[in-house]
């Protein structure tokens, strides 16, 4: 560590600056490359795993649908009544006529049979009776010893599920190719007087029942597990790498209760390894993905990122040194000007700048001093306007608390007397003053909002002879939602005197609130004089400033105030539109975003 030292101590002083330069530009390079590779591997890993958790699932579901119809396949025939008489008159010797054999076979066994074709899902389904003479109906039933032509037949537990067989019932007519295995469900028929009187097998296709497995391919493949261990693949994946495989990857040969996936790595193969209990066929379907390639890429792209970044360092160091050198000519002369601000000294002026960085360094240094000393005065000016700000507001403070004592007072009096009436509309009056005069240059809620315009419909309500209602149907979470102060009064304001007022009946104002992807629309509805489409064009000049109102009081004045704060709050996609009927209603739509929670 001294060594090192004292070598770059001994280094001059352009060497000093390269040797810093590409220090501090190696180390964030290295940390960073570090970082965002090893974050491409785990996001890899990580999508690769997502990837194997969505097939397992997808795959158990597509099992779980055809172990289920032939589940149902099984209790059809199972509660066959026809069947199960034929079978018993076999169970007692018993023998029907021709006749009654052709009716059987045109009624009943042909109605499974086109139940069994129905069903694309099922390769057969075939009852099985221990009789030497009775008359065969295929291809649903058959005399029991054609049974022991298939591989289960010797099986100490012959009924439940048979995994991996090929059809050799009729091993002579080539009807099935020994490409495609089997899987079938055995059961016993039984009747409660007789005992057991046949067998049903009801069978589908390896490769309909366990898509997953036999769709693999060399990067991605599986193989579906037993209650006794016997692992089944596809054909060509039965080798016997994959097979020392499963003997490493399953952990003390468990049989997980739930899907699981992780990650596997050993000294030559990187793995995503799955499993997926499925309980009805009491096995195991167990998913490999080998992502080593994958990985093996990702390690390419680091090593090559190394190299460039080695070349642009060589290429770095040559250039820094280069151009440090023309640097440090004219440094001192602006080092020594730097010394003279920081003594207090503001009026410096670094002359003969030059027009490389250094001259572009004294130029923006000048630049700097004029801006401090312009800053200054500004900063002091801007000071000397806050202290007369906050005094101003002060002192409106103190008058809206004379204000609000002043009215309280009235209140209570009016309540001593018993005059409700002016009570509540002294309480009215004091909520809308607290509200219009409180100091802030934030939003408020909707929720704010409509508690002013109630009070302000309140105390409207006293001047006229008829009644204007207030109807409000809005959600919890557009309450919640931020918006300019006065922005929908206004336009209740307007609604009351360019709708209603000329009326001079009992109407309503109806206030709507709907949520619409990431906005909100407060939609205020008058049921007033309404305007004919001239009126509401001439009303949309106004509020976008195309027309000129006469009056402040002039229709549109105040709606154009509305547009403009919101424009000025949210932007220019936000706002409000207008629909209107000539006498029949006026509906003013405000449009703003949604600000608090999220839209269902």
């Amino acid at each position: 560590m001294k060594g090192i030292k004292n070598w770059f101590q001994g280094l001059k002083l352009n060497n000093k600056f390269t040797v810093i330069c590409l220090f501090f530009v190696l180390l964030p390079m290295v940390a960073l490359s570090t970082w965002m590779f090893r974050s491409v591997e785990e996001n890899l890993i990580s999508e690769k795993t997502n990837a194997m958790t969505y097939k397992l699932n997808r795959g158990y579901t597509q099992i779980t649908k055809n172990i289920e119809t032939i589940n149902m396949s099984t209790q059809f025939f199972l509660s066959d009544q026809k069947l199960n008489e034929f079978l018993i008159a076999e169970k007692k010797g018993q023998k029907y006529s021709p006749e009654e054999l052709m009716e059987f076979y045109t009624s009943d066994i042909a109605s499974l049979e086109r139940m069994v074709n129905n069903n694309t899902y099922l390769y057969q389904t075939r009852v099985y009776v221990d009789s030497d003479d009775m008359q065969e109906m295929m291809p649903i039933l058959y005399r029991k010893d054609r049974m022991e032509k298939l591989a289960f037949a010797e099986d100490e537990e012959l009924y439940g599920w048979k995994y991996g067989y090929e059809d050799k019932l009729f091993a002579n007519s080539g009807q099935l190719s020994k490409e495609r295995k089997i899987l079938s469900l055995l059961t016993p028929i039984k009747d409660y007087g007789v005992g057991e009187i046949g067998i049903l097998e009801v069978a589908m296709y390896m490769d309909t029942m366990f898509p997953m497995v036999y769709d693999s391919v060399e990067s991605e493949w599986g193989c579906f597990v037993d209650k006794k261990g016997k692992h089944y693949f596809a054909e060509g994946f039965d080798t016997k790498e994959n097979q020392k495989l499963l003997s490493e990857i399953v952990v003390d040969n468990q049989k997980p209760e739930e899907a699981i996936v992780y990650f596997y790595e050993s000294d030559d193969r990187k793995l995503i390894i799955g499993y997926q209990p499925i309980r009805e066929l009491e096995g195991t379907l167990v998913y490999v993905s080998d992502i080593g390639d994958d990985l093996a890429n990702i390690h390419a792209q680091r090593r090559w990122f190394i190299f460039a970044g080695i070349m642009v360092m060589i290429l770095l160091a040559f250039a820094v040194d280069k151009v440090v050198k023309s640097m440090l000519g004219r440094l001192y002369s602006v080092l020594r000007s730097i010394r003279e601000v920081q003594n207090g000294d503001l009026n410096v002026v670094i002359e003969n700048c030059g027009t490389d960085e250094i001259g572009e360094l004294g130029n923006q240094i000048n630049k700097m001093l004029y801006s401090i000393k312009q800053l200054t005065t500004e900063n002091l000016n801007r000071e000397l306007l806050v202290k007369d700000t906050e005094i101003r507001a002060l002192q409106n403070q103190i008058n809206a608390h004379f204000i609000y004592n002043v009215l309280e007072s009235i209140k209570m009096m009016a309540e001593i007397k018993e005059e409700y009436d002016i009570s509540d509309a002294i309480m009215a009056l004091g909520k809308l003053l607290r509200y219009s005069m409180k100091w802030t240059s934030q939003n408020v809620t909707v929720a704010e909002e409509l508690e002013y315009i109630r009070n302000y419909l309140s105390l409207i309500n006293l001047r006229f002879d008829y009644e204007i209602y207030l109807s409000i149907n809005i959600p919890e979470i557009i309450l919640q939602q931020k918006i300019p102060k006065m922005s929908l009064q206004p336009i209740v304001e307007n609604a009351i005197y360019h709708g209603i007022e000329q009326m001079a009946e009992d109407t309503n104002i109806y206030i709507k609130g709907i949520v619409e992807d990431s906005d909100c629309i407060i939609e205020i509805t008058d049921a007033g004089k309404g305007m004919s489409e001239e009126e509401v064009e001439e009303l949309y000049r106004k509020i976008n400033g195309e027309t000129e109102s006469v009056s402040e009081s002039g229709n549109g004045i105040g709606l154009k105030n509305v547009q403009d704060r919101i424009k000025m709050s949210f932007g220019e996609a936000y706002g409000i539109k207008i629909a209107s009927k000539l006498g029949c209603y006026t509906k003013v739509m405000v449009r703003v975003p949604m600000t608090y929670g999220e839209a269902k």
